[in-house]
């Protein structure tokens, strides 16, 4: 028995079949209608403090006194770039993205992975380990400031009960580092935990059992099935993560201070202390729109690893 495969191509689409495709001018009206609260938010409270930083930066704008001050054009810019102090906060945002970003990442794939494979009490374990990254900063700050008081702390009382020496988690700059990554991976891993349990639940169940069929172990399963189905989600948390943890602020300067001698301040909690502390507004305009600066650059850089992979794929 012949088949015959037609090699005539699908008839293109008619200029009737598109303009049905096209919405309505009630629907336009509709959409325009939707957006517009959101638009009008956004314009408010982002694109305008935006402009506004943009305009401030080219003044000698101070917060004690009204008015823009004087115009100093790009000398802000040139002091922000030739400060050492500012370059030095920025390391400690890249260091402290360097600390936390592969145990935030890894731990919460893991968790995720291990709480999808429990059968019972399986909602009991997505809570627990979401909670607290709704719990506020300050009390998450206060809790581990208790913890890591010397003499009266739960973990200094642990260390002396092992005989091991007590670090100094508030008084020394590697304390210091380790306080606040403990802390921010035990507050801040839930949102990741719950990405990487969406995309699992994504998984089709048929792949697992038509592995535990083959003879697959649940490791193998994991390994080959599981991890690398969650790729896309993978590089979405690790983008994610870095520019949240580029941003860090409170949990530093509620904890730390950014002590001691400064030697933990991040850029943000410079940028707060140029311009609330010493009252240099456009000084620190100009030092948000550097930074803002580098955070767009990554962002462009991930998008376009992305895309370049995709057509790699693709092709």
């Amino acid at each position: 028995m012949t088949t015959v495969v037609s090699t005539r191509p699908a008839p293109a689409a008619t200029p009737t079949a598109l303009a049905a495709d096209r919405p309505t001018s009630s629907e336009r009206r509709a959409g325009r209608l939707l957006t517009a609260p959101f638009l009008v938010i956004y314009l408010l409270f982002l694109v305008g403090p935006l402009l506004v930083g943009v305009v401030l930066s080219f003044f000698n704008t101070t917060t004690v006194k009204s008015g823009l001050g004087d115009f100093v054009g790009l000398s802000n810019y040139r002091e922000v770039l030739t400060d050492s102090l500012f370059w030095e906060s920025l390391w400690h945002s890249v260091l402290f993205t360097l600390l936390t970003t592969p145990p935030l990442v890894i731990l919460a794939l893991g968790v995720a992975i291990l709480a999808s494979r429990i059968r019972r009490g399986r909602l009991f374990y997505r809570i627990a380990f979401f909670v607290p990254y709704v719990v506020p900063s300050s009390v998450v700050t206060l809790v581990f400031l208790w913890m890591y008081t010397p003499q009266i702390g739960l973990i200094p009382k642990v260390f002396d009960a092992v005989g091991l020496p007590v670090p100094d988690f508030i008084g020394s700059t590697s304390g210091g580092w380790t306080a606040v990554v403990l802390m921010t991976v035990w507050w801040t891993f839930g949102f990741n935990f719950v990405l990487y349990t969406a995309a699992i639940q994504d998984v089709p169940a048929d792949v697992y059992e038509a592995a535990a069929l083959d003879g697959a172990s649940p490791w193998q399963q994991i390994r080959h099935i599981t991890i690398p189905l969650l790729g896309r989600t993978t590089s979405l948390v690790l983008i994610l993560q870095i520019l949240a943890s580029l941003k860090v602020f409170d949990q530093i300067y509620q904890l730390l201070g950014g002590g001691p001698n400064q030697s933990t301040r991040p850029v943000i909690e410079y940028i707060y202390d140029t311009g609330f502390t010493a009252y240099r507004g456009g000084y620190g305009a100009a030092a948000t729109m550097v930074y803002f600066v580098i955070i767009v650059a990554i962002s462009a850089a991930w998008y376009g690893l992305r895309r370049r992979r995709a057509t790699s794929s693709a092709a």
